[in-house]
């Protein structure tokens, strides 16, 4: 049998990461080493290592995780940063980009990032600015391999957030995806626990490059995994 790949995991609090952990659960074929700045109730049955540090120290403890592959849920929202755009940036560029290169100093040449669909660093949406800018940075890392996820509208139950409207979106979205084909199919929305599943099998993938994965890529690389 083949060692666990060791997944470094940033951003363990979000719908994303939480999922990971969650889906963790019982695999053999990963091992998790969740990073978070306070304490996150674990999942029974987990077997993983949770690390909690300060921001500051998130290079160190990056390093000292041994992992082979780096996975970055980090994200907040326009109201939790206050409405403000530079507390904005400081988590979903700044963030982001000091983690993936701590992970490269420390020998961590594959990233896997959540982003979204419709990053453009010169579009006039500021959130979809950032985070392609974000995209645009990581980019320029030369890791080895960069999985880039850029998934719809995420659906899964969040802990302590209300968004109305997002809420809303999920509840009409089985019939809006209907609606969406050709080049808007992208924009469909994806269970949070596909992207979780979609980022298990990437983390195996060994071939060199920067790859972007929309929700219909994400499921064919989960299906050419389980095939």
């Amino acid at each position: 049998m083949s060692e666990p790949v060791r997944i470094c995991l940033v951003g363990a609090t979000g719908l994303t990461g939480r999922l990971v952990i969650e889906q963790a659960v019982g695999r053999s074929d990963v091992h998790i080493v969740a990073l978070a700045r306070r304490e996150v109730r674990l999942p029974p049955g987990a077997r993983m290592e949770l690390m909690v540090a300060a921001t500051a120290d998130w290079g160190a403890v990056i390093a000292q995780s041994r992992a082979q592959v780096l996975v970055c849920a980090l994200g907040t929202t326009w109201r939790k940063a206050d409405k403000d755009e530079a507390a904005f940036r400081a988590v979903d560029l700044d963030l982001v980009l000091d983690c993936a290169r701590a992970a490269k100093a420390a020998g961590i040449e594959h990233v896997i990032v959540v982003s979204s669909v419709g990053a453009d660093p010169a579009g006039s949406n500021f959130y979809l600015r950032v985070k392609g800018e974000m995209e645009a940075a990581l980019g320029k890392l030369r890791l080895r391999r960069l999985d880039i996820l850029r998934p719809g509208l995420l659906r899964g139950e969040r802990s302590n957030d209300r968004r109305v409207a997002e809420r809303l979106a999920m509840v009409f979205s089985p019939l809006l995806d209907l609606l969406l084909h050709g080049k808007r199919r992208k924009y469909r929305s994806i269970r949070a626990r596909d992207v979780a599943q979609a980022i298990f099998a990437l983390a195996k993938e060994k071939a060199a490059g920067r790859f972007v994965h929309d929700s219909d890529a994400m499921h064919y690389a989960l299906r050419r995994r389980r095939g």
